[in-house]
């Protein structure tokens, strides 16, 4: 496989307090809505910052970069979704807290606007402790358990046809009139078929993307990662897919005494298994770690950050951005005309350094 290993000088974009990092998606981003797609990445940072100026925690500023994503019908995640198999949307997402470990998550959840909400409220909850008679409280849910408990914890509910876009019910026509149209055709011609199929999607950009993310560090140095997903278009009711489980979707971990780094991932992609020939997927990855040099003020400890984003699909749409920052830095990846998706990885990032005054 190709590699194309890209690092260019973000360096000026994340200095001097807490940050956001975002992705809309790994795919294929058409040109002609690149605008749009960058637009939802910078919304989606804008709001993690307001957030962390308020003086909010990385956990509760990675859920609303993620609502912002949610909430546009041009991922792959919440509203808009992809349709499964009856019609109907589901969706998967999960969250993690650095500073805790805790994690929240939901799994095949319909009628609810913004899944990481849900899976939010699970990960403050369990932080709560036991409940009643010692119960353990739950930290993933699924289908309608997971929706009932949405409700009674004052999330309020979204009727499916309301989720369901122009779009995304036109895909699912489109769809299912292929679906049936290969269950009649032999396999070689059905091969031909999907090829063509998905070059068309390509050209005309009509394809949903993958799963959305979101990473953040905050002004005490916490850590916090998340993601959502509509999940496979045509999926079977009831399927649960990596983004909502634990230590797939995404992680999060501080610094500890044995390990030095504090770390945030979230990621996106078809399965990583060993049979499959193409493999396509994207991430987005936060490490920090204490600077040994010395400081200005012995009350001002810097945090030297990396960051990176990757995919092995034809692109993926990213933004980031500071509290220092008067607007998010969007970028559209792309792997190099000569690159075969799923066969090459694209890598690119960046380095800064934030004070800490704990």
């Amino acid at each position: 496989s190709a590699a194309n290993v890209l690092v260019p000088d973000t360096t000026a974009h994340l200095q001097r307090s807490s940050g956001v990092h975002a992705s809309m998606g790994a795919g294929y981003h058409s040109e002609s809505k690149a605008k749009e797609y960058k637009h939802v990445c910078k919304r989606a940072c804008q709001r993690a910052v307001d957030r962390l100026n308020a003086g909010a925690l990385a956990v509760d500023a990675v859920a609303a970069a993620l609502v912002e994503l949610e909430d546009s019908p041009f991922t792959n995640a919440g509203m808009g979704s992809n349709l499964n198999l009856s019609g109907e949307i589901e969706c998967d997402a999960s969250i993690m807290d650095g500073k805790t470990l805790h994690y929240g998550a939901v799994g095949a959840i319909s009628g609810i606007k913004n899944p990481v909400l849900v899976a939010n409220r699970l990960l403050n909850e369990a932080q709560k402790g036991k409940l009643s008679a010692g119960r353990i409280p739950p930290c993933f849910l699924v289908g309608e358990g997971a929706h009932d408990w949405a409700i009674n914890h004052g999330i309020a509910p979204c009727p499916s046809e309301k989720m369901a876009t122009k779009f995304s019910l036109s895909a699912y026509k489109r769809n299912k009139r292929k679906m049936e149209m290969a269950e009649k055709v032999e396999s070689g011609f059905n091969h031909q078929a999907k090829k063509r199929r998905q070059s068309t999607e390509n050209e005309n950009g009509s394809g949903l993307l993958d799963t959305v993310g979101a990473i953040v560090v905050d002004r005490e140095g916490n850590v916090a990662s998340a993601v959502s997903s509509g999940g496979l278009a045509m999926k079977h009711p009831g399927r649960v897919g990596q983004a909502a489980h634990h230590g797939c979707g995404c992680w999060a971990e501080n610094t500890r005494t044995q390990n030095p780094y504090s770390t945030a991932v979230s990621t996106s992609g078809s399965p990583f298994l060993a049979s499959e020939d193409c493999v396509l997927g994207g991430v987005i990855v936060l490490r920090c770690s204490r600077c040994c040099d010395a400081q200005p003020s012995p009350d001002i400890q810097a945090i030297l950050v990396e960051f990176l984003w990757s995919h092995t699909t034809e692109s993926m749409c990213v933004g980031y951005m500071s509290a220092q920052d008067g607007k998010a830095k969007t970028h559209i990846s792309r792997l190099p005309p000569e690159a075969v998706a799923g066969r090459s990885l694209a890598i690119e990032g960046g380095v800064c350094r934030l004070p800490n005054n704990t």
